[in-house]
């Protein structure tokens, strides 16, 4: 999620839609509003899908139970806790909001979502307390094997939840929910509102949680009809201008040939900014006028450029697409992705690249509506299996609110847990908690080793700081190596002065090898043979 959508969610309903006026305003005039969202008569009718879960359907098709799409979550919670309250919570949850008991099957070929009846919600509960040391390890280990675990999108449920017991008030409770149904947002939505469930159940007393207004399967029939009554179509002819020529791909350096299919495989390299860095870059966003999100950003620009000398490339950027007040409070799949075209021409200083990075975001909000999945309909990019259409890299970003307990008694920290999955080439994913900023890079294991993602890491932590540090300097100046890097490659690496072949030109080297060796082999093509004395004399 954007920093930008971020800072827009903290503002009343009506603060954010007057910014998000003066934004369209700006760009280019007053775009039509989106029609409200009608509830939809609940008499046992199918529903369609949104864009992006249509999308997730036919991925399923293609290959049934694949785990890649699975959202995980893990909740630490110490103190006391009251087991048959915590269960009571979840189905709560799962009641209020009915993209958690929807299933997703094929009606007359094309799919459909059904809504279901709150189901009895099962949470098995494990104890570990006998375990001893080896308690954390396995809690951790039955958390990513829950998580990695497939659903299948037509019997359901798509959500799935276990406590794990480490001692009397040391518990884990661990989620996954299939990304078809929820997104970021509606993770945290399902923690806080188990929160509030939870010690009302504790105490015996009623949900304090108002009902929802309207439900995903009514916002998914919205979208259909906002995109048939052509209120879109404005923001789909900026998408076409604005990505028009476009480069197919963006190849960063490998340590392996790219798969002819994207098998998803990931690995995950940790970060984090160091709080001097973070504060001097704070400093440079109220300089330039730019969020902390859009510095963030630039850096991440530099270095794909820096690595692949590409000035024109392109970004995905989620962002939470909940710009309405009915939807903040919702567990669904809202979450779009916005393309951002990076301009690194000219070698432009850290400042004009800023100007530029913030110029392409707020030209990108300003036309957000239009759901990712139909913008790649409509510009039909020549789909390749091996990566992703318009973008292979993405970057994310989001603001992370102190944790509150669940009760007075209980408090609880959110675990992270891997599962192994990519959907990108290169993801760059940052949270900002009070006083701290890290994150991590998913990276595709296909591609890239964990020593290569090791050194990017530390190369975008290295821009961060000489951009924050100097920001009138060109991005060609800025540093990218760490001082042991450069040690390392002008003293360990370099040759002494005076070394004999090594320091001869490659054709040099090519006609010693033909003159001491004219009839060896040099170039085989099929059938085809040529020697070192045959291809020296045609080069000649």
């Amino acid at each position: 999620m954007s920093g930008l959508a971020e800072r827009l969610q903290e503002l009343s309903p009506r603060k954010r839609e007057l910014l998000l006026r003066q934004l369209r305003s700006q760009r280019g005039g007053e775009q039509p509003g989106l029609s409200a969202i009608p509830k939809q008569p609940r008499d046992g009718r199918l529903f369609p899908l949104s864009y992006a879960q249509q999308r997730l359907w036919f991925l399923d098709q293609l290959e049934p139970g694949n785990p890649f799409y699975n959202l995980p979550g893990a909740v630490r919670l110490a103190g006391p806790l009251d087991e048959r309250a915590l269960r009571r919570a979840l189905a709560e949850v799962v009641r209020r909001h009915e993209a958690l008991r929807t299933v997703f099957v094929s009606d007359q070929g094309r799919p459909a979502q059904r809504i279901g009846e709150p189901p009895a919600l099962i949470m098995p509960v494990v104890d570990l307390g006998t375990l001893g040391p080896r308690r954390e390890k396995v809690a951790m280990a039955l958390a990513a094997a829950l998580v990695r675990r497939p659903f299948d999108l037509a019997r359901g449920p798509l959500l799935r939840a276990l406590l794990l017991r480490l001692g009397p008030e040391e518990r884990v409770l661990a989620f996954v929910v299939h990304h078809i149904v929820a997104d970021g947002w509606s993770l945290r939505i399902l923690v806080r509102e188990v929160s509030a469930l939870y010690a009302a159940c504790a105490a015996g007393a009623a949900s304090p949680l108002p009902e929802l207004p309207v439900q995903y399967a009514d916002y998914a029939a919205a979208e259909r009809q906002w995109l048939a009554e052509g209120i879109l179509a404005p923001q789909l002819d900026h998408w076409k201008r604005r990505l028009a020529g476009l480069p197919a791909a963006l190849e960063l350096p490998a340590d392996r040939p790219r798969p002819e299919m994207q098998t998803f495989r990931g690995g995950q390299q940790p970060l984090a900014v160091p709080p001097a860095v973070l504060d001097r870059l704070r400093a440079l966003g109220q300089g330039a006028g730019t969020t902390l999100f859009m510095g963030l950003l630039a850096a991440f620009m530099t270095l794909l450029h820096r690595y692949t000398q590409c000035r024109d490339l392109a970004v995905g950027m989620p962002i939470a697409n909940r710009d309405r007040a009915e939807t903040e409070g919702l567990i669904g799949f809202f979450v779009n992705t916005l393309v951002l075209r990076g301009d690194l021409s000219g070698d432009p200083p850290v400042r004009t690249l800023l100007a530029r990075v913030r110029a392409a975001v707020l030209e990108a909000f300003a036309h957000r509506d239009l759901p990712f999945e139909r913008l790649v309909e409509e510009l039909r990019p020549e789909r390749d299996l091996a990566h992703s259409p318009l973008f292979q890299v993405l970057f994310a970003f989001q603001s992370i609110p102190a944790a509150a307990p669940v009760a007075e008694s209980l408090a609880a920290r959110p675990l992270p847990v891997e599962i192994g999955r990519s959907l990108f080439d290169l993801t760059l994913s940052l949270e900002e908690e009070p006083g701290v900023l890290a994150g991590w890079f998913e990276y595709n294991r296909d591609l890239f080793d964990a020593a290569r993602l090791r050194r990017l890491a530390g190369h975008y932590l290295n821009l961060l700081a000489a951009m924050a540090a100097a920001p009138e300097r060109r991005l060609s100046e800025l540093p990218l190596l760490s001082a042991a890097e450069r040690q390392q490659l002008l003293a360990e690496w370099a040759e002494p002065a005076g070394a004999g072949p090594a320091r001869r030109r490659a054709h040099e080297l090519f006609e010693a090898r033909a003159a001491e060796r004219p009839a060896a082999p040099a170039l085989v093509w099929g059938a085809l043979s040529w020697s070192y004395g045959e291809l020296n004399a045609r080069a000649n």
